[in-house]
């Protein structure tokens, strides 16, 4: 893994090039723009709400942008070629995007926590979120594997964010509840993701809270495990072999 270190940095200049961390930064000024125009002096609520739809929906879309980029340039193409495993490839991608989700966090707390009344711990924080958007990361890469140009991605994130993340929202904010609805919200790995957010602004561990990590960790292990499972597939795939 001596090669890391340089992948990372390489990945970061390409979202640079790509003008990636460009539109993080103005996604995360919508964002925001949002807690600003609220008029809620106390917006320990409404934040983890905004940085569960970074962490979860971006985490996914970045990765992927950065994919369809890295294609129309030709570099996937040389994949099977380089000196470089497909573990180091695959983690130099999910880290270089969490780098991304940082600086949104960064941003959104820096402004909170000046502007407002904000009383979350920025490290459980960002704990949570590394948690969050490394599973998610995973998640855009192996989503991957199966688009063949930009619309079928953002198809791809339309369809799990209708079934995974609009049910989760709408139960945290109150409009979708009922026991049976939060046990059924239980499979799904946005539910463990909006538990732990709302878990660090009450500072509380409850059962559903070390469930959730539980659920990210191992979900995230299997993840990984199928994605560098098909990678030489999807290397093989995309240089014509």
């Amino acid at each position: 893994m001596t090669k890391f270190p340089y992948l990372v940095t390489g990945e970061i200049k390409r979202m640079q090039k790509y003008h990636i961390i460009g539109a993080s930064v103005l996604v995360a000024l919508i964002w925001v723009a949002v807690l600003h125009f609220t008029g809620i002096e106390n917006i320990d609520t409404i934040f983890p709400l905004l940085l569960f739809i970074d962490s979860t929906l971006m985490s996914m879309l970045m990765v992927g942008v950065t994919m369809f980029f890295e294609k129309g340039e030709g570099t996937l193409k040389t994949l099977l070629v380089t000196p470089i495993s497909k573990y180091e490839y695959i983690f130099s991608k999910v880290i270089s995007n969490l780098l991304s989700n940082l600086l949104t966090l960064l941003i959104l707390y820096g402004y909170a926590w000046y502007f407002k009344d904000l009383s979350i711990s920025f490290f459980l924080l960002l704990a949570v979120i590394v948690l969050i958007a490394f599973f998610h990361s995973l998640l855009g890469f192996y989503i991957m594997y199966f688009t063949k140009d930009f619309t079928s991605l953002l198809m791809w994130i339309m369809a799990y964010s209708f079934i995974m993340a609009i049910p989760v929202l709408l139960n945290e904010i109150g409009v979708w509840v009922g026991k049976w609805v939060d046990n059924l919200l239980l499979i799904l790995p946005t539910k463990a993701s909006s538990t732990l957010l709302f878990a660090v602004t009450s500072l509380k561990g409850t059962g559903e809270t070390y469930f959730s990590i539980i659920y990210l960790i191992f979900a995230s292990t299997l993840l990984f495990y199928v994605v560098q499972l098909k990678f030489n597939e999807f290397a093989a795939k995309e240089s014509g072999v």
